[in-house]
């Protein structure tokens, strides 16, 4: 049974995902009628002195909605580095794009972003294990922290199920065949302050059991290691330190109370987590 304290660090992972106020000291950055993320006011300020369709108004940020397919001319302009992957713009998470822009200028933007985890699990008679991830040292964000499987953002043009049987094949060799028996088990969303900006995130969380025999190799540099913990272990370490990447909380969280652990507060951290 967890203590008081584990519990409450568990309620404190997931409280750490939900910092943003919006709007907030943000406006409210709009694309014709479509209201498509949020900015800081010197950002505003700074993209309407440079794009005669982008006006500083007391309340929003109205931009000409035919100037979507330049979001990444204007991240450009505002210095923002950029990574060579483009993410849809969107109202919502399911509604239809409206454009692209790219995955570094997301949290300046305050655009949403779609991603999708995978929890691999291994029954074995002496319980339930998963495979853990450790992040490269060189990562750009989180380096060395703890991970899933399976991890990654939804890019343009992708759904969250293709992204996952992408992701699966580039990140740890898990081929299409067996990535293709993952199920979806939960959404999540939340609002974050982050050292790069505003994280409008929307996380799409899937399961999958893996046979024993099937042992997952680091293939594009992004993961150092993994290694088959008991999901017990899992439990103990989420509930005692940060070691894992901060969404990561959210989809590990939800995974030990299916699988029968922290019944006691089962309620309190369901309501937390929003289901």
């Amino acid at each position: 049974m967890a203590s008081d304290s584990e519990i409450a660090k568990l309620l404190a992972h997931i409280a750490a995902c939900h910092t943003a106020e919006l709007p907030g000291t943000r406006l409210p950055l709009y694309a014709g009628a479509h209201h498509i993320g949020y900015l800081h006011p010197p950002t505003a300020d700074q993209l309407a002195a440079s794009f005669s369709g982008v006006k500083r108004q007391a309340d929003r940020v109205q931009m000409d909605e035919a100037l979507l397919p330049r979001l990444n001319e204007m991240a450009a302009a505002l210095g923002i580095a950029l990574r060579a992957e483009n993410f849809d713009v969107r109202v919502s998470a399911g509604s239809p794009s409206l454009g692209v822009l790219d995955r570094g200028a997301l949290p300046r933007f305050g655009v949403i972003g779609m991603g999708v985890h995978l929890n691999g699990l291994v029954r074995r008679a002496e319980g339930p294990h998963l495979w853990v991830a450790k992040r490269a040292a060189n990562k750009k964000l989180d380096a060395g922290k703890l991970d899933h499987l399976v991890a990654g953002g939804v890019p343009a043009g992708y759904t969250p199920f293709a992204t996952l049987i992408k992701e699966a094949e580039e990140e740890a060799g898990l081929p299409e065949s067996l990535a293709a028996q993952a199920r979806q088990v939960a959404v999540f969303t939340y609002n974050m302050e982050r050292p790069e900006g505003l994280r409008r995130d929307v996380l799409y969380a899937y399961d999958i059991e893996l046979p024993e025999d099937f042992v997952p190799h680091p293939m594009d540099g992004e993961v150092e290691a993994f290694t088959l913990w008991p999901l017990a272990r899992v439990a103990e370490v989420l509930a005692r330190t940060d070691e894992f990447k901060f969404n990561v909380t959210l989809v590990l969280i939800d995974l030990l109370l299916r699988e029968g652990f922290y019944t006691a507060a089962a309620a309190r951290l369901r309501a937390a987590l929003g289901g």
